[in-house]
């Protein structure tokens, strides 16, 4: 017995000297790279005194643990100095030494050095658990004044994506508050089907609801109507599309358009897009074809658009209904050639289908179809997000994209860098441009304006203001009369950074709104680079060092990778922003996640076989944009470790409110659990809150209270508008990466509804459910 209790911790210091040894030889090597690149000498140092406890172990010498310990001790210290209690960016600096140090505890020869390694182990573990009891350093904690209790309705639809034509996403619903909302119970679940096999299904709609009928699209552009207490299939289109070539397998809203003092067949009907770019319109209440609408109730969107390839242009966002008419603009698959389909948005009659105008910002002058054997200017900025409407002023609001390809702008247009990147209201009447505000000048980061515009009234000391709220990717928040495009809250021009790939000229200044919050996160330095280990950690460094990095809109260079930061996440997703006009606040959900690019020579892309993805097949995502007839290609990756965890630390997402009164930031906490994330994109089921990428919207309701999925841990949650605490949460069967929406039915029940369809970007599970959600009776 004597023998067995002295063999195995000798082996066991054996085992543990070995791996401690490999792992310094690790330090030592790449801290001495790091140093030499300017970063932190503490990886090499740390590599040394490792060594020298794996050769203590190794002869069963009595200081070895004793020594472990004091490492571990200051790397407590210098982990604290570095990032004070944050837990997540301690758990990379201090976990895995401490388990470490645990081992070395047990195989150790003397109890004084035993007892070293123990308490060291448990101070650290300690700083982390410490950590997670503390609010996020991040966190502000502000509360909203209490109001009086919402006066109960009777009835409450939604009737648009975003509610109301101005994408508000706001219910004046009453029957679900803070107080009861963790009761909330699965009503209904409807299974829309995966569609044909050739179809990748990602539900991400938001259905509409008006007459007791829920309504929505499906990622195959089937059109589904549902009995809205029971969720029971009323009708079904099918829209049986080919989707040959189809990148974004996605119908995001439907609209709905009651046809004035009509009645009978058609009289509210659904206008919804396809996949194979169709525009179809359907009785709203049996699903049946208007007839009266196109050539039997369908449009042919490529119209005018010249030779388009399969799959270079749909649409996937509702179409904005405005004065009789629905306007629409369009996905294209940029970044794969010069000369790719036009960003033009159309108009067409709700009715009758007809073209009631067509704005080409490269020919402004042609507001109908081109002439034969002419189309719409190509490689214009398009409009793919969903769009808003103000009926009383007759303006149409235009999130506008970037001009195709993204990265490289020498080929531009001046039309093309007036538009891009900008929000462009248009008169709903005559298609003719109003005014203009850009967001993003000389856009070579695909900076795309993504998400709906969100008309409000935005208070001011002489009353209130017909206003927009515009987020963006790069996480700045405009605030714009919608009148006039005017700055409501202060913008700047300041000087970015200049170097860029030779033959490049990048802005010399770009919009900075300063009279809001940014929700961009801080600026990106050694110290906030992460991993699950200290190694991988130490790569990333590495890595920052060796990129290109000189804060926000650094331009993309060809000599050597360049960190894009935030990437084309966002800052803001197509999720968009939401305002409660009671309480006067905005919410948003935003992304801090960083992009590791490079320009690739043409020579270069040749060799790598970039080329722009045929007609009917999907292009290849994994290894950048082959920009063909441009001097350049360019390679697209997330900034991440070895272990595939982002190389920057969390929180990855967060969510916000700000006091529009007061244009400050009443409260933001990270938003989302760690229970989907892990290394190698495995989850580990640790639902600790982190703070993870989202993509998806939130809606807001009368009695405070704030409803959204889009997060990453693949849960539904419930926050009070006020604080932000999370009051309710249920875990969905797929990711829901959609804006969810809420209604009561007159006599009936309040409903929340969302689509969770999974992503593979964000890697939740797959689904074809609409979960309904209600309170018990």
């Amino acid at each position: 017995m004597a023998d067995t209790v002295i063999v195995r911790p000798r082996l066991l210091a054996r085992i543990l000297a070995v791996f401690l040894g490999l792992v310094a030889l690790v330090l030592i090597g790449g801290g001495a790279w790091l140093a030499a690149l300017g970063g932190s000498p503490y990886y090499g140092l740390a590599g040394l005194v490792c060594l020298a406890a794996a050769a203590g172990l190794w002869r069963d010498r009595s200081w070895a643990a004793a020594l472990y310990a004091l490492f571990l001790f200051a790397t407590l210290g210098w982990s604290i100095a570095e990032v004070g209690l944050a837990p997540w960016p301690l758990v990379a600096r201090l976990a895995g030494p401490a388990v470490i140090g645990l081992l070395v505890a047990l195989a150790a020869p003397a109890k004084a050095g035993r007892r070293a390694a123990f308490v060291a182990s448990l101070a650290c573990l300690g700083a982390i658990a410490v950590g997670f009891g503390r609010d996020h350093p991040e966190s502000l904690s502000g509360e909203a004044p209490a109001l009086a209790a919402p006066a109960p309705v009777a009835e409450a639809d939604w009737l648009h994506f975003g509610n109301d034509q101005g994408g508000t996403r706001f219910s004046p619903a009453t029957d679900i508050a803070p107080t009861n909302v963790a009761h909330l119970k699965v009503a209904w679940t409807f299974h829309s089907g995966m569609g044909p096999a050739s179809v990748k299904h990602y539900i991400e709609a938001t259905p509409i609801e008006a007459d007791g009928i829920v309504t929505f699209c499906t990622g195959y552009s089937d059109v589904i109507a549902l009995d809205a207490a029971s969720g029971k299939e009323r009708w079904h289109f099918h829209a049986r599309v080919d989707p040959a070539g189809v990148v974004t397998q996605a119908c995001r809203g439907i609209a709905r358009y009651v046809v004035p003092g009509a009645t009978g067949t058609c009289a509210k009907r659904i206008i919804a897009a396809t996949i194979d770019a169709r525009l179809v319109a359907l009785d709203a209440l049996n699903g049946t074809p208007c007839r009266d609408f196109g050539k039997a109730g369908a449009i042919d969107l490529t119209a005018g658009m010249g030779d388009v390839w399969k799959g270079y242009y749909y649409v996937t966002s509702a179409p904005a209904i405005v004065r009789g008419k629905a306007v629409l603009g369009g996905f294209v698959k940029d970044g794969q050639f010069w000369g790719e389909p036009s960003g033009v948005i159309r108009a067409f009659d709700a009715v009758t289908g007809k073209l009631a105008w067509a704005w080409d910002m490269g020919r402004p002058d042609r507001t109908g179809l081109p002439a034969a054997g002419e189309s719409y200017t190509p490689s214009t900025p398009n409009s793919w997000a969903p769009i808003s409407a103000d009926e009383h002023l007759g303006l149409v609001y235009l999130p506008m994209g970037n001009a195709t390809p993204d990265y490289y702008g020498m080929r531009r247009r001046p039309f093309d860098e007036h538009y891009a990147s900008s929000i462009v209201a248009i008169n709903a009447d005559t298609g003719r441009p109003r005014w203009s505000f850009q967001t993003t000048h000389h856009d070579i980061w695909d900076y795309d304006v993504n998400s709906q515009p969100v008309l409000f009234d935005m208070p001011t000391p002489t009353g209130p203001v017909p206003a927009l709220a515009q987020g963006t990717k790069r996480g700045q928040l405009f605030i714009l009369d919608r009148r006039t495009g005017q700055p409501l809250t202060r913008v700047v021009e300041r000087k970015v950074p200049q170097t860029a790939a030779p033959g490049e000229r990048p802005s010399p200044t770009q919009p900075f709104s300063v009279g809001m919050p940014h929700f961009a996160g801080p600026d990106l330095t050694e110290a906030s680079m992460w991993g699950l280990t200290p190694l991988d950690q130490m790569i990333c460094r590495i890595r920052f060092r060796q990129a290109a990095y000189e804060g926000p809109l650094t331009p993309i260079r060809q000599d050597r990778p360049t960190i894009v930061y935030p990437g084309y996440l966002g800052g803001m997703g197509w999720g968009g922003e939401t305002v409660d006009p009671i309480r006067q606040l905005l919410f948003v959900n935003s992304n801090r996640f960083a992009m590791l690019d490079r320009m690739l020579t043409r020579s270069e892309a040749d060799r790598r076989g970039m080329a722009p993805a045929p007609a009917g097949k999907s292009m290849d995502l994994s290894g950048g944009q082959p920009m063909a007839g441009l001097p350049y290609a360019v390679d697209v990756k997330p900034f991440l470790s070895p272990f595939a965890v982002p190389c920057q630390q969390p929180p990855f997402g967060m969510i916000s409110a700000v006091d529009l009164r007061t244009r400050k930031l009443l409260w933001t906490r990270p938003f989302g659990n760690a229970r989907n994330s892990g290394p190698m994109g495995k989850g580990l089921g640790l639902g600790l809150p982190m703070g993870v990428p989202s993509n998806g919207g939130l809606i807001a309701t009368a009695t405070g209270l704030l409803f959204i999925g889009a997060s990453q841990d693949g849960m539904f949650h419930a926050i009070d508008s006020r604080t932000g605490r999370e009051l309710w949460s249920a875990v969905l069967p797929g990711g829901g990466h959609a804006t969810p929406m809420t209604y009561k039915l007159k006599g009936g029940k309040q409903y929340v509804v969302i689509a969770a369809g999974g992503s593979a970007s964000l890697m939740t599970p797959q689904s074809d459910a609409i979960v309904a959600y209600a309170l018990p009776d």
